[in-house]
């Protein structure tokens, strides 16, 4: 029996169920999850960018899209929250739409 100790989205026990396997799970307490949600964005940040078609990229962006979003709500801010301190940091600094890549910096 393979061993995960991961993080998994909340339909993946019945999906293994309805396989008709058997498996162990747990709830984790609050920091737990927290620290759990961190290393599943870094999971998903490395499968993004160890995929090589667009189609694979783009599941993997909303996995790291739904891992931000948890991660949000974990720390009592809401995806509204979050958003709009997005929107206020890309009114103030700017997006990445310009493909801006800075050189260097004389002092």
């Amino acid at each position: 029996m393979p061993t995960y100790n991961k993080l998994v989205r909340d339909r993946i026990p019945d999906i293994i169920q309805k396989s008709g396997k058997l498996y162990n799970t747990r709830i984790l307490s609050h920091s737990e999850y927290t620290m759990a949600l961190k290393r599943k964005l870094q999971e998903e940040v490395n499968e993004y960018l160890q995929a090589g078609h667009l189609k694979d990229q783009g599941e993997e962006l909303a996995d790291i899209l739904e891992v931000v979003y948890a991660l949000s709500e974990a720390q009592q801010m809401s995806v509204d929250e979050l958003d709009a301190i997005r929107r206020t940091k890309a009114q103030q600094r700017g997006r990445f739409e310009s493909r801006v890549l800075l050189i260097d910096v004389q002092e």
